[in-house]
């Protein structure tokens, strides 16, 4: 035992060196940080608050949040979309200006992203398409299919909403963020203060996260927010939340509950976009800590194994929970016992919650399953035959600063482009620097 001990420990050093050693000197491992969080909140949000109960040969969903409410400031905790749109609108207009300096187009640029953002949903649509077809055949109910259907599906307008701002990263990275928060304003004055048509709601749905993806532009572009300005942001956007629910009717729940009236989240409300706006100042606030924590080699190499990985955990996530949640209803069948308590049963009580939490290992046991099968999909590869540039030095002037970090002094500076990795790299995944959006 402690000669294999020995052999882990030397294996994980040796991968925590590759990576501190493939990572660029530049490189803002804050903001990958702020991604990483952000996505593991929203895959144990759905795990949390997602419930697929077992009723008269059906599966349907259900949410803990409209049984137990004293839970909705979980919710709070895990619905981190904004700081999702935040760092890309950050990433994005810094990654457009260098390509515009590097003499790139942005036909070229905008390509070339997009291709990182969708390639990874082809495998989730095939299998999911082939398993659908499967299960029709053997005749699983039309409703449990929609359910479940629903479950994979529905995270896509995420990535669909990003590609479309990252394809419009040119215009809205000069659009200052009050312009949408003035657009979700008085779109939600005519829908709930004059009753107005529910369909006007899905306006909100790209200026609702045009406004952090603004922001993050902005701070791209104009240096980074003073601490008092972080501040304000965090504790303005907090009391503008509260204020809003406590006086103006809006849910508590930071995500849409199955069977109320109004979802924050589908389409935003003005109050997420203030949630939103609370987290975006508390993100910059936390940039300062993070760089300190991760100039440990450890810990940046876990950050930048997840940010690696990031597409496929947020996309099979969910098939993961739907996996164990199928065979723990097939193995209790065949065992003869009846649905379990946390994986099939009404959430609605204390003891759903406590299973709950006692089936998460086995949902992140289902999830590293689907990403050692179809995390290729998300690695970066290149055409057959297509010629490597050479590295080369541009000058630019005034730099984009990090997010959260003083402004270069002076006029202009060199910037190495570096070379493409090599096929060495490419095999281990792990240089990082403009893979991520």
């Amino acid at each position: 035992m402690p000669e294999r001990t020995r052999r882990t420990g030397a294996s994980l050093r040796a991968v925590v060196d590759r990576v501190e050693a493939a990572t660029p000197p530049g490189r803002d491992r804050a903001l990958d940080a702020l991604r990483a969080f952000a996505i593991l909140g929203v895959v144990l949000g759905h795990w949390l608050v997602t419930a697929l109960v077992s009723d008269s040969g059906t599966l349907r969903a259900e949410s803990p949040l409209g049984h137990l409410p004293e839970f909705t400031p979980v919710s709070w905790v895990f619905q981190t979309l904004a700081v999702f749109f935040l760092v890309g609108g950050h990433v994005a207009a810094r990654g457009h200006a260098a390509a515009r300096a590097r003499g790139e187009s942005h036909g070229s640029w905008i390509s070339a992203r997009l291709r990182r953002l969708f390639r990874p949903v082809v495998p989730l649509l095939g299998v999911w398409t082939v398993a659908s077809g499967v299960m029709l055949a053997c005749g699983v109910p039309w409703q449990t299919l929609h359910t479940l259907g629903k479950l994979v599906l529905s995270p896509l307008w995420f990535l669909l909403v990003l590609a479309a701002l990252t394809a419009a990263t040119p215009l809205v990275a000069r659009i200052h963020p009050l312009w949408p928060l003035a657009v979700v304003l008085h779109v939600d004055l005519v829908r709930f203060g004059f009753d107005g048509p529910e369909a006007l709601g899905w306006l909100n749905l790209p200026a609702g996260w045009l406004v952090p993806y603004c922001l993050g532009s902005l701070l791209a572009r104009r240096g980074p927010l003073t601490g008092g300005a972080a501040w304000g942001l965090l504790l303005g956007g907090a009391a503008a939340t509260g204020l809003l629910v406590a006086f103006a009717g809006y849910p508590g729940s930071m995500v849409g509950v199955p069977g109320a009236p109004v979802s924050n989240l589908n389409p935003p409300t003005l109050a997420a976009v203030t949630f939103g706006l609370a987290q975006s100042g508390g993100a910059v606030l936390l940039l300062g800590p993070l760089r300190r924590a991760l100039r440990r080699p450890a810990a940046w190499a876990a950050v930048a194994l997840l940010n690696l990985c990031a597409m496929t955990v947020f996309l099979w996530h969910q098939t993961a929970m739907i996996a164990v949640t199928a065979g723990g209803l097939l193995t209790g069948g065949l065992l003869g016992h009846g649905p379990l308590t946390g994986l099939h049963t009404v959430p609605d009580g204390y003891a759903w919650v406590l299973a709950r939490l006692g089936w998460l290992p086995l949902f992140v046991g289902a999830l590293l399953i689907c990403g050692a099968a179809f995390h290729a999909y998300e690695r970066a590869t290149r055409r057959p035959g297509r010629p490597r540039r050479a590295p080369r030095t541009v000058r630019t002037s005034h730099p984009s600063p990090p997010l959260g970090s003083s402004p270069p002094r002076g006029s202009s500076r060199a910037i190495r482009v570096p070379r493409p990795a090599g096929p060495a790299e490419q095999r281990s995944g792990v240089r990082t620097e403009s893979r991520r959006a």
